[in-house]
């Protein structure tokens, strides 16, 4: 059964420091454009971007199926391992809770893919921040995909008076 979900588009910050979570997200059909980006990113991998599929641990997939995307270039063993650890634990926790709360109908949970974009800074050094920073921009980055939200109104209302932490 396919899904009525296209591609909604979700994002979230949270944390604090080199340890900082910024989540980009895709969510729709496999087999829509989110299937064909999800597919294209475990074949196409490529030196310091290795994209990796979310586990709760080995043998025991999160669903909907979800790829994890660097955003950075990894540099080092113990930034692969931060990858391949507390990030990939944390996207794939946010992803099982979101279906077992229902922001993700678990009816659809077979026919959506997530293509998750995930930041881990070359000098974070806390895996415990880390999953959890990570666990909580991934939830909130599916609620918000799941509502469409921000809309359009929210954005027009308040794109004079917001500041971007990293803009100077």
């Amino acid at each position: 059964m396919a899904s009525n979900i296209v591609m909604n588009i979700g994002e979230a910050l949270a944390g604090e420091g080199n340890e900082i979570a910024h989540i980009d997200l895709l969510i729709g059909d496999k087999t829509g454009p989110v299937g064909v980006a999800f597919a294209n990113a475990l074949a196409n991998q490529s030196r310091g971007h290795s994209n990796l599929l979310a586990v709760l641990t080995p043998n025991l997939i999160a669903k909907p199926a979800t790829v994890l995307i660097t955003k950075v270039t990894i540099q080092g063993a113990t930034q692969a391992v931060q990858m391949f650890g507390p990030a990939q634990y944390a996207v794939a926790k946010a992803v099982a809770d979101c279906v077992a709360e229902g922001t993700i109908p678990a009816s659809q949970a077979d026919d959506l893919v997530i293509v998750c974009g995930v930041f881990i800074h070359w000098e974070a050094k806390d895996n415990a921040k880390i999953l959890e920073y990570n666990y909580q921009a991934t939830k909130l980055a599916i609620q918000r995909a799941m509502k469409n939200q921000p809309t359009p109104s929210e954005i027009t209302a308040q794109k004079d008076t917001v500041k971007h932490p990293f803009a100077g």
